[in-house]
């Protein structure tokens, strides 16, 4: 859509004014989004900037405390999700919310699945094929959810929006999850709303695919409006120091920290199991060891073996040199090994406890004395990695749930650093995190690194793996294709390896 379409398009939504306070934190302040049909509209700024927050007031999930939303040239006030969704308005979260003991067809129906006082699965089941047509996922409506992968999860959150006939459409950070192929699927789709005349919040943090995508821009920061720019004329120096207020580059490695002598602190010799074939490998001091591939590659797979959440079929762990047996994570963690999981939600943070006690969460018996947990120990060592990581939160006792993604990520880096795991892994660390944050956490792996902490980090973002590893690891369909030096990496090195079978 040109710049001059854009204009000429009526405005369908706006949102002007709005305001929101929670304990301790004045959330968004004075802010300001207009919308116009059939427009593709991103929404950016660092995390904790309100792009969330903004969009729950619009939906309904939070209470405006000031300010008014007008919806067709109407004031409107939504004080229930379903009443946003029955208006036409509907959101993707970034967070998945689905229940992974139905299907794929239930969750997307859910409350809309009765024929009377019996379950219609024969109906829902072919509106959901409908739908799955539509995107061309290769999903069933019988799947069941917990079955699937992350990325297909998200469609399925993504098709369960579209359910709706939404007039207006709210995609949080819909491709977090997707692979390339998904991502391309998503905004064919995305195009063909689009045509009908839908109009689309689109919340993400990868600047390209906002470049590409959108008609416009708005641009928050610390829960205020900066501006709104036409994505046609602007450029990603100019959104960037709208969003931080500061320029951000980050280069590519170009040789290897770790010592030629540094010692292997972590080895898999032919690990096994229903995904991951035959791995090998080898993780020194002090060395961020990079793990790419496609979806289904194995990466996550293998991180789970080593970490003891799955079973393995076969081979064998060595920590400093001797086998150790990693059956459970609680094996994995008595053996210094620490995990932030891709899925942060499910399997890394305790979403009801405060940011201490997921602080501490890894380290429980260490902050006991005798029974009774010592408060004001724990409350010393939490404002010490608030401090130190940067994590934006009011008190240490505010719920991890009110947090940013952002910084919930650097809640679970704090508690492996808490329990001083010598080896971590990270899945997708910066997954729905803005440049800033990445910068920051970038950062912080380094030192981790620098201190003789290794590191094994897994990534789809390949100038994530470049920026970060020591040498990178290629894997394709559950096996090592690759291990690449990082004078020798690059995004088309890793491609070819990621998509050759052995």
């Amino acid at each position: 859509m040109s710049k001059t379409s854009t204009e000429q398009r009526p405005v369908v939504l706006e949102l002007n004014g709005i305001e929101k306070f929670f304990v301790g934190v004045h959330a968004l302040k004075q802010c300001h989004l207009e919308l116009r049909k059939g427009e593709i509209h991103a929404l950016v700024g660092e995390n904790g900037a309100g792009k969330s927050t903004m969009m729950k007031v619009l939906t309904g999930i939070y209470k405006a405390d000031a300010g008014e939303i007008l919806y067709n040239g109407k004031p409107v006030e939504f004080k229930h999700p379903r009443d946003a969704q029955e208006a036409g308005i509907s959101i993707v979260h970034q967070e998945l919310n689905l229940m992974n003991h139905l299907t794929t067809a239930q969750n997307i129906f859910i409350g809309r699945e009765c024929k009377g006082f019996f379950l219609d699965d024969k109906t829902i089941n072919a509106k959901t094929q409908e739908l799955f047509d539509q995107l061309n996922l290769a999903i069933k409506p019988t799947d069941r959810v917990g079955d699937l992968t992350v990325g297909k999860q998200q469609m399925v959150e993504i098709a369960k929006a579209i359910s709706f006939d939404s007039s207006v459409l709210v995609l949080d950070e819909p491709t977090g999850a997707l692979t390339e192929t998904e991502v391309r699927e998503l905004f064919k789709t995305m195009r063909h709303l689009q045509s009908r005349g839908v109009t689309m919040v689109y919340i993400s943090h990868r600047m390209d695919e906002i470049m590409e995508i959108t008609d416009r821009i708005t641009v928050m920061r610390d829960g205020e409006y900066i501006k709104t720019l036409v994505t046609a004329d602007t450029n990603l120096d100019e959104i960037i120091n709208a969003m931080v207020g500061r320029t951000i580059f980050e280069a590519p490695k170009t040789h290897s920290n770790v010592a030629p002598d540094a010692p292997v602190v972590l080895e898999a010799r032919d690990l096994t199991s229903k995904d991951v074939k035959g791995v090998s490998f080898q993780l020194h001091k002090g060395e961020i060891l990079g793990f790419a591939g496609l979806m289904g590659a194995g990466r996550t797979e293998t991180a789970r073996l080593i970490f003891g959440a799955d079973p393995k079929t076969g081979g064998t762990i060595l920590r400093n040199g001797k086998e150790v047996a990693i059956n459970t994570p609680t094996d994995a963690v008595a053996s210094g090994i620490g995990y932030l999981s891709e899925d942060r939600k499910r399997f890394g943070l305790a979403v009801g406890l405060s940011v201490a006690a997921n602080t501490i969460l890894a380290d429980v018996p260490a902050f006991c004395k005798g029974p009774f947990v010592d408060q004001r120990k724990v409350e010393e060592v939490t404002r010490q990695y608030v401090k130190s990581i940067n994590i934006k939160t009011p008190t240490t006792s505010q719920l991890i749930r009110n947090l940013s993604g952002g910084n919930q990520q650097k809640v679970i880096i704090a508690k492996w650093l808490v329990r001083d795991c010598e080896v971590l892994i990270f899945d997708e660390p910066t997954r729905g995190i803005d440049v800033g944050a990445k910068s920051e956490i970038y950062k912080l792996m380094t030192e981790l690194a620098n201190q003789g902490k290794s590191i094994i980090m897994i990534s789809s973002e390949l100038p994530e793996v470049l920026r970060m590893s020591d040498r990178v690891v290629c894997m394709c369909e559950g096996r090592i294709t690759k291990v690449l030096d990082i004078q020798e990496a690059s995004q088309e090195s890793i491609m070819k390896y990621a998509t050759q079978r052995n």
